[in-house]
């Protein structure tokens, strides 16, 4: 349970931390639809709560040592897709690269909807607004890639 809490923990904070919104995400073109900057924050603490607590059930459901090292291996390559989006996007100003990584991210969730489904359906179930919310915000992605590119040295600064 603690592993499954600093996961969440670490990841939720990593994420805030390496978001600026600053002057050169103002400025982009964003598609209406965009949700409010502040409802971001939320909804990530609510969906990798739930994450952590699809792990706890997922672990207490594995019968053995090669169940919960699938857990763990699930767990470890979504914790690096998650954390790589951010500082692509934000730190290095390339929602293009992001974009790309973003498939990644995605096919990491998605394995967790999957690959906790033999040890906990329920763990399965709470890995399902990840998934959405990481569909949601790769579509995201794409509008901004569409409505700004190309990304670069000319567009990367400032």
């Amino acid at each position: 349970m603690i592993a499954a809490i600093a996961w969440a923990i670490v990841l939720g904070g990593a994420g805030g931390a390496l978001t600026t919104i600053g002057l050169w995400y103002r400025n982009l073109k964003k598609p209406r639809w965009q949700p409010p900057d502040w409802l971001f924050g939320p909804a990530w603490t609510v969906i990798l709560g739930l994450a952590a607590w699809a792990a706890v059930l997922g672990w207490e459901g594995a019968a053995d040592a090669d169940g919960r090292r699938t857990i763990l291996i699930l767990y470890g390559v979504n914790f690096v897709c998650h954390l790589l989006w951010s500082p692509l996007f934000f730190t290095m100003r390339r929602p293009d690269w992001a974009l790309f990584e973003v498939v990644f991210l995605w096919g990491s969730v998605l394995a967790l909807c999957i690959g906790l489904t033999p040890y906990s359906l329920l763990a399965s179930w709470l890995i399902v607004p990840y998934l959405a919310w990481v569909s949601f915000a790769a579509i995201l992605n794409l509008m901004i890639v569409r409505l700004n590119g190309p990304f670069g040295a000319k567009f990367g600064k400032g």
